[in-house]
């Protein structure tokens, strides 16, 4: 099996083939579904490949650090086979119990799945997060290991090229592959990789499924994106997002909502704005958004509250769903 050359001739890895399989081909008339998830530091790319591979955004992104909070399924369709991507938040050293908490998030996922893609992404060296992130790897005995060079329409070919060799030393790897979320860049070759490395297995989810997220839950994460845009230093890790109602009205508009908590009463007047002027901007934003995923008029309520150091407290982590 092997990574095909994508319409610019980016540089790809081999993978072994099947026995009696040459290099390059896969025998589809087996049926094979898997589960796999993608790690890596934060901003490597992780939820936008997984959106990409989806073909609907089912994770929201940003790029500010620890923006995936939880584990999110999305679920990835074939003629030949399924992929179930399980997205996760970046591995980080923690400094909260909510970042701890994050971690354990990853470590259970690990455990659990078929396959695992660690990110590095080609414009940046490998670093010491990354060589953590690699030993974390060990944590899953079981699961095929690929290596994916993220974000490498960013560089020149011949530095895409040199990151795959520097990842190859890491381990060995079952496959690597350079990819472009932004430019669709080998997205099929390694779908096609992920499903030849699956077991045969009936398909676990129906066609017309492409996430297990409520849509409560999806709702919850398009506002704390919203949110989270133009906000800087503490502030991102500070927000958490709660649904209190979601009805539709008698004249089909979706009526939500919502609470927007942070952790001191200086970040409840950055939320809000001048005038409140920046909550206006975030719920302009957020019903555009959820707009996008009902498919109908939305309004939103949101309202701005503060839970005291909420990341650090047992119970409140519990209120605020982690």
């Amino acid at each position: 099996m092997s990574a095909e050359a994508s319409q610019n001739d980016t540089p790809t890895a081999d993978a072994p083939a099947e026995p009696g399989q040459e290099a390059g081909q896969q025998d589809r008339s087996v049926y094979r579904a898997g589960f796999v998830t993608f790690v890596g530091r934060p901003n490597v790319g992780k939820s936008t490949l997984t959106n990409a591979l989806v073909g609907e955004k089912i994770v929201i992104t940003s790029d500010k650090p620890q923006t995936t909070r939880r584990a999110v399924r999305g679920i990835v369709h074939r003629e030949h086979g399924q992929i179930i991507i399980v997205d996760t938040p970046g591995i980080h050293r923690p400094r909260t119990l909510l970042g701890q908490r994050l971690n354990d998030v990853v470590e259970d996922v690990l455990g659990d799945v078929d396959a695992v893609g660690f990110c590095v992404p080609a414009d940046e060296p490998i670093g010491p997060g990354d060589r953590l992130i690699n030993e974390w790897l060990d944590r899953a005995p079981q699961a095929k290991k690929i290596a994916l060079v993220t974000k490498c329409e960013t560089v020149p070919r011949p530095q895409v090229a040199d990151q795959l060799m520097a990842v190859e030393t890491l381990r060995d790897w079952d496959a690597i592959i350079p990819v472009s979320s932004a430019e669709g860049i080998n997205l099929d070759p390694l779908v096609d990789e992920l499903i030849a490395l699956f077991p045969e297995s009936p398909q676990l989810y129906p066609d017309d499924m492409i996430t297990e997220e409520t849509f409560e839950q999806r709702v919850s994460e398009l506002i704390r994106e919203s949110a989270l845009a133009g906000v800087h230093d503490e502030l991102p890790h500070s927000i958490a997002v709660t649904i209190d109602d979601c009805y539709e009205d008698e004249e089909g508009r979706l009526q939500i909502y919502a609470n927007l908590f942070v952790e001191r009463d200086s970040q409840k007047g950055i939320i809000i704005g001048k005038g409140g002027s920046r909550l206006k901007n975030v719920r302009s934003f957020a019903q555009r958004a959820i707009r996008g995923i009902a498919g109908q008029p939305v309004s939103l309520a949101l309202h701005v509250k503060v839970a005291k150091d909420w990341q650090r407290d047992a119970k409140q982590l519990g209120r605020l769903g982690f």
